[in-house]
């Protein structure tokens, strides 16, 4: 019996040492969780034996548990790579068959899709083709690396101030070359439908008059002018107009559109846009560049006002561009893909998926740093990153092997013991059954 004992123990010893060499072997690997190996105790018995004084078959090793405590986030070089900070798994695809990892490294296939370092996909919500982001469609996450098309301009929101303390120019009529013809200017890009760049500038026009009756006062002149030109007729340098007016608390009060100009909805508008272009002879003769224009491209002036205080333009948007190319990616922490483009716009790409099990030990290694659902582990809950239970994502870092180096080798040392004393127990078992082999 003892020497069933002791070779018992010597296997439960020679896996223990497999495990935890196993773990030191994967001190390095991403993603990587250690196991542990977990003993019992053996006794034999049979119907009618009592087991109050049994002495005991040796040990079985009952069961080998990873542990997925959270490895430390380390911080790469690669935009794509990503580190889960909690609960979850990335899910990967290869060619349908689905996986599960903690391994965030990825990066790009040669048409676009999120790969990782074994060429499987990564699964997530992707974009329908008006990049719209659709929430509960599973499949494979890819980077569009085309140009962004240009995106004609059609709204303009302005904030500025008028300085209620100027005076009215001193030149007449308005000349945009002279700067004595108007009080205060300012200019903004605006985009065609081709991407080109035009200049839009507003020109304001002091009205205040103490000598009329009654006097004149909190009221403006704003002229519009493209590249200099008229908006509907590039060959004419005429402006659009509008008159505005501020009460006696400075906030605005009516804005009345002249000539090329409308007003709807509380916003000038201006229909009819011709994008022009110079023949660049001297002097210039102006025309359409041939590339369209947004039908109507709104102005919304509504935050301004006119305070004793420097004019200035507190700000201002506009929802226009010109082609750009894909110059970085960014993930944030819900796991939604960004692309930034050359021309200051971002687009999303996607959004990760994590999935998460009612009992991970339960899930099946299968190499690689990859595991697959089993009977045990239960249905994956799948969510985007800080839903729920489910961890936070970290882009640009990676997630490493949550082995402590110093408990493995402390471990190592227990389990040589372990062997060295049921060998010796073998050992003893063997003299013992020697003398009595040798007895007369």
């Amino acid at each position: 019996m003892s020497f069933n004992i002791g070779l018992s123990g010597i296997k439960a010893a020679s896996s223990d040492l497999n495990i935890t060499g196993n773990n030191i072997a994967n001190a390095g690997t991403v993603g990587f969780k250690q196991s542990r190996a977990e003993f019992q105790d053996l006794y034999s018995s049979s119907m009618l034996a009592s087991s109050s004084n049994a002495i005991g078959s040796g040990v079985l090793l009952g069961n080998v548990a990873q542990l997925f405590n959270q490895g430390t986030i380390d911080y790469t070089e690669n935009a794509l790579d990503m580190g889960i900070n909690g609960n979850g798994f990335f899910v990967t695809s290869n060619n349908g068959s689905i996986s599960y990892t903690r391994a965030g490294y990825f990066g790009t296939d040669k048409v676009g899709n999120i790969v990782d370092n074994n060429g499987y996909n990564l699964q997530g919500y992707s974009v329908d083709a008006n990049g719209q982001l659709q929430n509960g469609v599973v499949g494979n996450l890819s980077i569009q690396t085309s140009n962004q098309a240009p995106k004609a301009t059609t709204a303009i929101t302005q904030s500025f101030n008028l300085n209620s303390s100027s005076k009215a120019p001193t030149t007449t009529p308005f000349d945009p070359s002279d700067p004595t013809s108007y009080t205060s200017s300012t200019s903004v890009n605006i985009y065609d439908a081709q991407g080109n760049a035009h200049v839009m500038t507003q020109y304001f026009i002091n009205n205040a008059d103490p000598a009329a009756a009654p006097p004149v006062a909190n009221d403006w002149t704003m002229n519009v002018l493209i590249d200099g030109r008229n908006p509907q007729n590039p060959a004419l340098t005429t402006p659009a107009t509008t008159n505005i007016t501020f009460d006696g608390a400075g906030q605005l009060a009516t804005v009345t559109p002249g000539a090329g100009l409308g007003y709807t909805n509380n916003k000038l508008t201006i229909t009819g846009w011709v994008p022009a272009q110079s023949d660049g002879a001297t002097p210039p003769v102006w025309s359409s560049n041939g590339a369209d224009a947004s039908a109507v491209v709104t102005l919304d002036i509504r935050g301004s006002s006119q305070v004793s205080s420097t004019f200035a333009v507190n700000a201002v948007t506009q929802d226009g561009y010109t082609t750009g190319q894909l110059s970085g990616l960014e993930i944030d922490d819900t796991g939604q893909i960004f692309a930034r483009y050359t021309n200051g716009q971002s687009k999303i790409q996607g959004q990760v998926i994590l999935a998460n099990f009612a009992n991970v030990q339960g899930l099946t290694p299968v190499g690689k740093t990859q595991w697959v659902q089993s009977a045990d582990s239960g249905e994956p809950v799948v969510g985007t990153p800080r839903a729920g239970t489910l961890g936070s994502l970290t882009a640009g870092a990676l997630e490493s092997s949550n082995v402590d180096i110093s408990t493995e080798l402390v471990d190592l040392i227990v389990a040589q013991r372990n062997y060295q004393a049921n060998a010796k127990t073998i050992e003893t078992e063997n003299a013992v059954t020697q003398t009595i082999i040798n007895l007369r």
